[in-house]
């Protein structure tokens, strides 16, 4: 991937030499955070409802600007080293997120809110309560922050089989792409329905929540590639091999269980890379719209 000298974004926070917290203040969203290899606690209102909330947003049909959110005033960043390769990396690649979403978010009539993201170690309050570098990136809605670990990306290239930098980007954009759906009052409406289903409808809509973010991440790479040409030789090959081993039934296969589909939450391995390639492809947010797809 090619992102050296590439603008940094003035968004990210370091608490890497800080201790550990506890949970954050009072959740304002619900209080639940959405990860790429974590469960999500929150329910799609509109699908339930039988309303598709992709089809009355103006971002999607040229209307009215995509909903806004609450937004938490915030200090200063404290930056990361400018000698620190992998702080810059993912400083390199959260700009280009917020270059291509500023871009799209304004085709649509809208404007796109960048989030904050931030690095820490071990454990990190947020206001989804407390973050832990055992549940993975993930993205709190209540705050608008993208929170990660760098040691993941180790676990991803050593544990999971899943190296490169493109794979690594890939697991910011997909962050991001919960920030957008943010950003659309997606995460608003399924938390309203929080509780209203059973499990087995809660575990099939997650599914579809964490899809979109992954076709929202090849949104994101199909547009950089227009503007900036960033891919090399492998890079797509990376990021479809991460999906891959970070579906529901990799994860249970490796972890020496059976395969249960009724339990998945994110996706199987198939459906990961089908819905970051469709992104990738077309470019289109319209076309990621999986609460309407009757295959995944």
């Amino acid at each position: 991937m090619k992102w050296e000298g590439n603008r940094e974004s003035d968004n990210v926070e370091d608490r890497r030499d800080e201790g550990g917290g506890g949970g954050g203040g009072s959740p304002i969203f619900g209080g639940r955070s959405i990860g790429i290899g974590t469960i999500v606690i929150a329910l799609v209102g509109g699908w339930v409802l039988g309303i598709n909330p992709l089809t009355i947003l103006g971002l999607l049909s040229g209307g009215g600007p995509p909903a806004q959110v609450q937004q938490q005033p915030q200090g200063p960043a404290h930056r990361p080293p400018a000698d620190d390769t992998m702080a810059r990396f993912v400083s390199t690649v959260l700009a280009d997120t917020e270059d291509v979403w500023q871009g799209v978010f304004r085709q649509g009539g809208g404007t796109y809110q960048e989030p904050r993201l931030v690095l820490f170690r071990g454990s990190t309050p947020t206001a989804c309560g407390a973050g832990q570098a055992a549940m993975g990136p993930f993205y709190c809605p209540a705050d608008q922050k993208v929170y990660i670990d760098l040691g993941f990306y180790e676990t991803l290239k050593n544990r999971l089989g899943a190296p490169g930098d493109f794979a690594q980007a890939y697991v910011i954009a997909h962050e991001v792409g919960h920030h957008v759906q943010n950003l659309l009052g997606i995460s608003g409406k399924m938390d309203q329905m929080r509780g209203r289903v059973s499990k087995t409808e809660y575990n099939a809509l997650s599914v579809r929540l964490e899809l979109q973010a992954d076709c929202f991440a090849g949104v994101w790479a199909h547009h950089a590639q227009a503007a900036r040409k960033i891919l090399e030789q492998g890079d797509v090959e990376e990021a479809m091999n991460a999906a891959a081993k970070i579906g529901d039934d990799a994860l249970q296969r490796a972890g020496g269980g059976r395969v249960v589909p009724e339990s998945f939450t994110h996706g199987s391995s198939a459906q990961r890379q089908r819905w970051f390639n469709n992104g990738l492809q077309n470019g289109s947010v319209k076309g990621c719209d999986t609460f309407s797809a009757r295959n995944l």
